[in-house]
C-alpha cells in the first residue's frame, strides 16, 4: 500500500526536497555568495571614480549643436588649472557650407568678478572633412568661469555663453588608464573567482 504524504499541523502536504535539488540550491547560493562582494565593489568603484574625477581627464561637451552665427557649433572642454583646452567643432548648416573666413575666439572671466574678461583666439586645426578649432587658455584658480564662444565670418557671427568648473590638473594621457584600472582589477578578480569555482566543480 502506498504511503500517504507527510502532513503538517495544518493538514497540508509536506514536500521533501531531493538531495539533487538541495545540491543545486547550495551551488546557486555559493555562486551568489561569491559574486556579492564583487558587485558591491563595482558599485563602490563607480561611485568613487565619479566623485573623484570631478570632470578631470578627457574633454567633455559643454555645448552641443548650438547655432552660433551661420552654423551649428559644439564645444568640448578640459578646463584645468594652468592650461585649459577647448575644442570647437563647426558643422555646416542644413543645405549650406561653412564660411571659409570663419574665426573663433573664446572669452573667459571668473564668475566671482575678480578679473575682467580676457579673449583668446582659437587656432584652426588642419583636419580633413571637419572644421575644428582649438584654444589653450590659462586658468589661475579652481573656480567657476564664464566662457563666451564668439564666432565671426563674412556671413555673420554670434556668441554663446556657458559656465565651466575649472579643476586641478589631471595626469593627461594617463587619466583614462587610471580610471579604467579599478574596473580591470575587479574584472580580473571576478574571472579568477569564476575559474576557481569551475575547477572546484569539476573536482
Amino acid at each position: 500500500m502506498a504511503k500517504a504524504p507527510l502532513a503538517t499541523a495544518r493538514g497540508t502536504s509536506l514536500k521533501i526536497s531531493s538531495p539533487k535539488t538541495t545540491m543545486v540550491n547550495c551551488r546557486h547560493h555559493n555562486r551568489v555568495k561569491r559574486l556579492a562582494p564583487i558587485l558591491v565593489a563595482v558599485g563602490a568603484l563607480l561611485i568613487g571614480v565619479r566623485q573623484a574625477s570631478a570632470h578631470e581627464g578627457p574633454p567633455y561637451p559643454i555645448l552641443v549643436d548650438e547655432t552660433i552665427g551661420p552654423c551649428p557649433v559644439s564645444v568640448w572642454a578640459d578646463p584645468d588649472v594652468g592650461v585649459g583646452t577647448f575644442i570647437i567643432i563647426l558643422d555646416p548648416p542644413s543645405g549650406g557650407t561653412i564660411p571659409e573666413d570663419v574665426a573663433v575666439e573664446i572669452g573667459v572671466r571668473p564668475v566671482s568678478g575678480r578679473l575682467a574678461e580676457i579673449r583668446y583666439k582659437a587656432e584652426r586645426e588642419n583636419l580633413r572633412g571637419r572644421t575644428q578649432f582649438k584654444a589653450e587658455i590659462p586658468f589661475d584658480a579652481e573656480e567657476r568661469w564664464s566662457t563666451r564662444i564668439l564666432l565671426k565670418s563674412s556671413r555673420g557671427g554670434g556668441e554663446a555663453t556657458v559656465e565651466v568648473e575649472v579643476t586641478p590638473p589631471g595626469y593627461g594621457r594617463w587619466d583614462l588608464l587610471l580610471y579604467l584600472f579599478p574596473f580591470l582589477a575587479v574584472g580580473f578578480l571576478w574571472l579568477k573567482s569564476f575559474l576557481r569555482g569551475r575547477s572546484r566543480k569539476k573536482a
